[in-house]
């Protein structure tokens, strides 16, 4: 079996999460969302979890926002993991440094599983998936919450004619992201039932584009692309990229945007219980009966 490209530098991404993990609230805006949105799924949802794992999580989004909710009552046990123990310092309650490609989860022990914002960082998205749905007990639940495609878009494009126009190449310096339609598919092919798929798009204004990479840093969201290039950005394709992105997005009150797509994606650990698909054929009624119309097979053209 063909082992998946590796794409991120997850030492480096350690590294980072550690740096930020003091001032992670000051930009964790993002995170919060994501958080306050899985607990609305879960809310809707009746039935309890005993056992459940928050993965990646940072300073404690979901568990803040479950605490405010009546969702809380549906949980027993949250166990918190993160890949930087920085992160999860200082807080009481369950908590367990994982990295979220090795999860070190007995198979069928957890009920619900929830990760905001933190699996777009691994190198096989599908394989950790996988260990998420095996870990659950059968029709246990995951909630999970990544950034998608057009996350950044408008620093993606100025990085890259900057760095070209006065360097006479570019390198990629951000992140690449899942499309938005990725999201139920990715689901299915872990091999979790009944995927669902949404995405909530974010439009962040800064004063100024440099306010934008201190949140980035703030997040430990900076890249950490393996293939990345040694060289450093440098001073003249940095202010360069900072006057395009003004250019071109900033809005009528000299503000510019940032945009941040979020995709959130629901799923159940396969159980025999779970609604099926009815089979080719099985249907009771004819289409052709509800439509008040005439059935005619293929190619058979309308009469007069």
């Amino acid at each position: 079996m063909t082992a998946p490209p590796v794409l991120f530098d997850r030492a480096l991404h350690r590294r980072r999460l550690d740096r930020a993990a003091a001032g992670f609230d000051t930009a964790g805006f993002l995170k919060a969302r994501a958080a306050a949105d899985a607990v609305d799924r879960l809310d809707a949802i009746l039935r309890r979890f005993p056992l459940a794992v928050d993965l990646g999580a940072r300073s404690g989004a979901f568990a803040q926002a479950l605490k405010d909710s009546d969702a809380a009552a549906k949980i027993d046990t949250l166990i918190e993991t993160d890949l930087s123990a920085a992160m999860l310092a200082g807080r009481p309650g369950p908590r367990l440094v994982v990295d979220e490609e090795r999860l070190p989860f007995a198979p069928e022990s957890l009920d619900l599983v929830v990760s905001t914002l933190a699996l777009h960082w691994t190198n096989d998205l599908v394989g950790a998936l996988v260990q998420i749905r095996r870990a659950l007990k059968p029709d246990g639940l995951f909630i999970g919450a990544f950034l998608g495609g057009a996350t950044l878009t408008e620093l993606r494009q100025c990085l890259l004619e900057a760095e070209s126009e006065i360097s006479g190449g570019a390198h990629q310096r951000v992140s690449p992201f899942a499309d938005g339609f990725d999201g139920a598919g990715l689901l299915q092919r872990a091999g979790f039932a009944l995927p669902v798929s949404d995405v909530d798009r974010v439009t962040v204004r800064y004063a100024h584009p440099l306010s934008l990479l201190k949140d980035l840093r703030a997040m430990g969201e900076t890249s950490v692309l393996a293939d990345r290039s040694r060289k450093p950005l440098g001073r003249k394709v940095l202010f360069r990229a900072l006057d395009l992105y003004q250019q071109r997005f900033a809005q009528a009150d000299g503000k510019v945007a940032a945009t941040f797509e979020i995709i959130t994606v629901t799923g159940w650990a396969p159980h025999e219980s779970q609604q099926k698909p009815l089979k080719p054929g099985s249907a009771k009624a004819r289409l052709a009966d509800a439509l008040k119309t005439t059935e005619r097979s293929a190619g058979e053209k309308p009469g007069g």
